[in-house]
């Protein structure tokens, strides 16, 4: 899944109160007082609308009807976009699904303001020990809301054979390790990094990691609540970054870059060898087999290497930036609502779907299903990490992240200051108490 697809615009705001009210008499049980051996019907919408992925939830749908008597699920498998747009005129009519997709951050912190997502922290206590950190981007005041069924962590994507001939035998592990690749890169002739600063998420992904390793996990935490961005952490994020930015490390032309799509975006450049490196998730490897004539993107002169540690800072050095998809239910459907998502979580399930590739698993038991080695290492970081963290626009919604995220590529630009980013999201924020 590209990036580009979870930055959908989270437009709640004055619309919250109204779905609250309109949603207090939703229910996706054929009997409201329902129990042991009455007839249940769940809805279920997702975005696995073709080929083997499609055939496999409509086979999980028949499996959990078969070892449930009663309970009837009437799946709905929609193309993703239509999916997000049918879900927000959903939660606007209070007609949302009793099973969906959730991604955590802002936009859920919206949801269960207006009561639309149950709390399932006590009734799927194992499985959410099961998942770990996973689970902290779909938390709220402590309590848990969704299960992420995907999830992929932010890294450095490389071309072997360019580091190779650059003289570069190990994947740079701290900030002047990376500075001194980016230097060895330039004396063999070689664009360092690809940025799609053109597109603003590419490049805030920068801030958003220095963040990570100046601020303490109880800062960002702190910050999430209360909207306030008044540690000195946040500005030596911004510091790291004007630091990066003046080693001039980024392809010709970073700040009309686009992300993805073409040859000449970032993904592209790095998948036809025009750069030697570029930060990205999880989706990178297939958005550039999409960008080579021989779909074969990189192919074995893949490499992956995790966010360098920064010197200082407070926060985990093996904290990691990612995002994904959880499993929700709404907050008025069946109790046998959440023993479904959970099924959805288990070991065969979870299973299934690494095999598939459908997404990359949260189960720590089901990323040995996974055959890519550079997606099987990216996991292994992933599921070792303390915590990740959700991508910050996510995070914080769309009006505070939009305001974020342009400050962050003025910094790019030589523009702006590491100051200003925090300004310019501490205004945003302060319009949203």
């Amino acid at each position: 899944m590209k990036r580009t697809a979870a930055l959908r615009a989270v437009a709640l705001g004055a619309a919250v109160a109204m779905i609250a009210t309109a949603c207090s008499s939703g229910s996706g049980s054929d009997d409201p007082t329902e129990g042991a051996g009455e007839n249940v019907t769940l809805t279920w919408w997702h975005n696995s609308n073709t080929g083997a992925g499609k055939d496999y939830y409509d086979q999980l749908a028949d499996e959990f009807e078969s070892d449930n008597p009663g309970v009837t699920i009437e799946v709905s498998a929609l193309q993703h976009e239509d999916m997000l747009t049918k879900l927000d005129a959903a939660f606007q009519t209070g007609d949302q699904p009793d099973i969906f997709m959730e991604r955590g951050g802002g936009e859920l912190k919206a949801h269960v303001a207006a009561g639309l997502v149950k709390d399932i922290t006590d009734d799927a206590a194992d499985t959410i020990s099961a998942l770990g950190g996973s689970v902290s981007g779909w938390t709220v005041e402590d309590r848990v809301y969704s299960l992420p069924f995907s999830m992929g962590v932010v890294g450095f994507w490389y071309n072997k054979s360019m580091f190779a001939q650059a003289g570069i035998t190990e994947a740079p592990k701290t900030m002047d390790d990376l500075y001194a690749a980016v230097e060895a890169l330039k004396g063999a002739g070689i664009e360092p990094i690809s940025v799609g600063a053109g597109s603003a998420w590419p490049a805030a992904h920068y801030w958003y990691y220095f963040a990570l390793r100046q601020c303490s996990q109880d800062t960002i935490a702190t910050a999430s609540q209360e909207l306030e961005f008044t540690d000195p952490c946040w500005v030596k994020a911004g510091e790291s970054l004007a630091d990066l930015v003046a080693q001039e490390p980024f392809n010709t032309g970073f700040l009309g870059t686009e992300a993805q799509g073409t040859p000449e975006s970032a993904s592209g450049l790095l998948a036809n060898r025009k750069v030697a490196m570029e930060l990205a998730g999880h989706w990178e490897p297939g958005v550039m087999q999409g960008l080579t004539e021989d779909e074969q993107g990189l192919g074995e002169d893949t490499g992956w290497f995790p966010f360098p540690e920064v010197a200082g800072g407070e926060g985990d050095p093996a904290a990691q930036l990612g995002g994904g998809d959880a499993w929700a239910c709404s907050n008025d459907a069946p109790d046998i609502c959440v023993d479904f998502i959970e099924f959805m979580l288990s070991n065969d399930v979870q299973k299934g779907f690494a095999e598939l590739d459908m997404g990359l698993p949260t189960l720590p038991s089901a990323t040995a299903f996974v055959a890519a080695p550079e997606l099987a290492q990216l996991l292994s970081y992933r599921n070792d990490a303390p915590y990740v963290q959700l991508y910050f626009d996510t995070q914080f919604g769309e009006n505070i992240g939009g305001a974020m995220n342009e400050a962050i590529v003025s910094v790019f630009a030589g523009s702006g200051t590491p100051q200003g980013i925090v300004d310019a999201t501490q205004a945003a924020a302060d319009l949203e108490k």
